[in-house]
């Protein structure tokens, strides 16, 4: 069966859809990010505690991923992603209904549950969908989607929730969210390329395979690294900037989440450059770009910071791009575990840096922040060596 190719029409209602995929799936999973502030205060509650509305999300969704992976071997990609997108933005607007924090946690866990199905699947139907030299491309797409989704996500969540409340703000979110789950199940080409349907054990078996590959493990626990150091960024940013002497008001907060438009640029053109250069050491300079940024922030100069924010946020999708587009190509068979295997580590990084950040806020301020971040990235260099260096195993 043919492969999905640049230039015609079922590339373009893929990319599409692909791309509102990703954009609801991340602006529902990240917009209480800029609400964190708000929480801690609303809930009487420690920057690490608001923390966990995102955190209990993406570690929920980590483990799911590998479910998800395994239930569309049985009832097809598509199916498993519609339904997670449509369960994703019903969840949005209930959660503008919770009564008190446990219960806005517990409907945070629940759309960690839903929302796997997009995030484990798209790269894999991405890498078995398109032809091999419109992967790169296709892939940077749907990332740009994600950056979007979470730049749109959290900018309405702050503009609406100083017009409205932060309730007010989730809800319309949720409701934005459920036109476009119509435009996804309506556009997304159904599978071509017939993958045979496996036993749960041979799945398992599958994620075992790719663990003992070094290499390809060295490639996935780079997720962890990236995410987690991407996840601390912009969850304690909006608690220093809200602080004096910066004062930041939540609409202002949000909107410091426009520089995520360089993330979408990045995740192309990096992504693309990598076709050109080589994986490693295109990555190798996205690393180096996002802890550039990060530095940056310790300014004590607003405008620097955010120009730093905006290279931090330039160099982490660029990372993520080029990460996910490697492991596709790399990987010959269960191309959708492995997938999942990255976005499982991917995800961890998320929920466990992302909440381990708030300790070292509360103890270290913003300089500690930064630290803990340029120790996470710093470990990225020897992995990237480690799978360069590796050959891809031949058998299949």
């Amino acid at each position: 069966m043919t492969h999905i190719e640049k230039g015609s029409n079922k590339y373009l209602k893929a990319s599409i859809s692909l791309f509102f995929g990703g954009f609801v799936t991340f602006a529902v999973l990240y917009t209480p990010q800029p609400l964190l502030p708000i929480f801690a205060k609303q809930f009487h509650i420690s920057a690490a505690a608001a923390s966990l509305t995102v955190s209990a999300s993406t570690g929920t969704l980590a483990v799911m991923m590998l479910i998800a992976a395994n239930l569309s071997d049985r009832i097809g990609k598509k199916r498993v992603m519609i339904a997670s997108m449509w369960l994703t933005s019903l969840l949005a607007i209930a959660m503008a209904f919770s009564p008190n924090f446990p219960m806005l946690l517990a409907a945070r866990t629940l759309v960690g549950i839903t929302a796997a199905g997009i995030p484990s699947l798209a790269m894999a139907y991405v890498a078995e969908e398109f032809h091999p030299a419109s992967i790169g491309k296709a892939m940077g797409l749907y990332i740009s989607g994600t950056s979007i989704g979470g730049m749109a996500g959290r900018i309405l969540t702050g503009v609406l929730t100083d017009l409205f409340s932060w309730r007010s703000a989730l809800a319309i979110i949720g409701l934005l969210s459920l036109a476009l789950c119509l435009a996804f199940t309506v556009l997304l080409p159904a599978p071509r390329q017939a993958t045979k349907r496996r036993s749960s054990e041979t799945v398992w078996r599958a994620y075992a395979v790719h663990l003992r590959d070094k290499p390809l493990a060295a490639l996935i626990v780079l997720g962890f690294l990236f995410m987690g150091g991407f996840v601390t960024m912009y969850n304690y940013i909006g608690f220093l900037l809200s602080e004096p002497p910066y004062s930041f008001r939540q609409s202002v907060l949000g909107f410091l989440f426009i520089v995520y438009v360089f993330g979408s640029f990045s995740s192309v053109y990096m992504g693309r450059q990598a076709d050109i250069y080589g994986h490693a050491r295109t990555l190798r300079l996205s690393v180096a770009l996002t802890a550039l940024g990060a530095l940056a922030t310790l300014a004590p100069s607003v405008f620097v910071k955010i120009a730093g924010l905006a290279l931090f946020t330039f160099g982490f999708f660029g990372c993520h791009s080029i990460a996910s587009a490697w492991i596709g190509e790399r990987t010959h068979v269960y191309k959708a575990q492995a997938s999942s295997l990255y976005l499982l580590f991917y995800y961890l990084g998320s929920s466990l840096a992302g909440t381990a950040g708030g300790y070292v806020w509360a103890h270290f301020h913003w300089s500690g922040v930064i630290a803990f971040i340029a120790v996470l990235l710093a470990l990225s260099y020897p992995l990237i060596r480690y799978a360069e260096k590796r050959r891809p195993s031949p058998s299949r």
